[in-house]
């Protein structure tokens, strides 16, 4: 244990369920690796307190709110799932223990998520801005018509979009709301962005995927009166006339703790039932 990393557990602690799962796996955690802190309040300032990792217990939504809270000063995590599909949060409690000894021994990789930094630009100047690892996204809102919206990608106009709103989304998230508007999955190491138009009025248009390392805006004249951006499914602001989503990549990497194992296509196989006939076995 002596060499085993030094580690922080988060979990939320608002929701007395998960929080006694959660305190039931610390006391498989901390005689294997050496704790440095507990914390549960997800919403609280980050401070690693010296940690090389950190373990997150929950579901996606808390590991979407551990990258969240740790802005630019990110450690490496390891996702328990406490959830239900647990793509990030990759590690089944059960199989708990097995991880750890991987850890312990330092033999698991470090693989890094790309993350985007979501500024809302009104009147020409910047009013918000959000770190995100899944997707920025423009929700059409009550009374629940079409909007319309430009897309400039590094200045250049690329399409006008009617749709019920516009996503876009990193590898990660290439996974979440973008697959369910039948966008495509992009491998998790993959340098790109994807955007994805939400039940568009067209026969034409389709998702367009492009370098990380361009600057994306999403700009709508006439939006509802409840059109809304999320970043990560929170709500940031509601949009008024002439509001411009700028979206490009964050300097700050998410990186996720993988054991011997573990790969990506076959979290997509297990977790998704990717790549699969409906009748074929696991």
């Amino acid at each position: 244990m002596h060499d085993a990393p030094k580690t922080i557990l988060m979990y939320d602690g608002s929701r007395p369920e998960l929080a006694t799962r959660a305190e039931a796996l610390r006391r498989v955690i901390e005689p294997l690796l050496p704790v440095v802190a507990v914390e549960n309040d997800l919403e609280a300032p980050f401070d690693s307190q010296g940690a090389e990792i950190a373990i997150a217990m929950g579901g996606d939504g808390t590991m979407l709110r551990t990258a969240r809270r740790m802005g630019p000063d990110q450690i490496p995590v390891l996702g328990v799932n406490l959830g239900k599909l647990g793509f990030l949060a990759g590690t089944h409690p059960d199989a708990l223990e097995q991880t750890l000894a991987e850890v312990t021994a330092r033999r698991f990789r470090l693989v890094d998520h790309l993350m985007i930094d979501c500024s809302l630009v009104r009147q020409g100047a910047v009013v918000e801005t959000r770190l995100g690892l899944n997707e920025a996204a423009i929700l059409a809102g009550e009374p629940f018509g079409m909007i319309e919206v430009d897309l400039r990608i590094d200045g250049d106009l690329a399409a006008t979009y009617g749709s019920d709103g516009m996503l876009i989304s990193t590898p990660v998230g290439s996974t979440a709301h973008n697959l369910a508007t039948g966008g495509p999955i992009l491998r998790k190491d993959l340098a790109a962005l994807v955007v994805s138009a939400i039940n568009p009025h067209t026969l034409t248009v389709r998702p367009i995927v492009d370098s990380a390392d361009r600057v994306y805006e999403l700009t709508t004249q006439r939006p509802n009166p409840g059109t809304t951006l999320l970043v990560d499914g929170q709500v940031v602001a509601k949009l008024e006339p002439g509001d411009t989503v700028r979206v490009e990549r964050s300097p700050a990497v998410f990186q996720l703790v993988e054991v011997t194992g573990q790969t990506y296509y076959r979290t997509l196989r297990e977790k998704l039932g990717w790549g699969r006939r409906p009748r074929d076995p696991k």
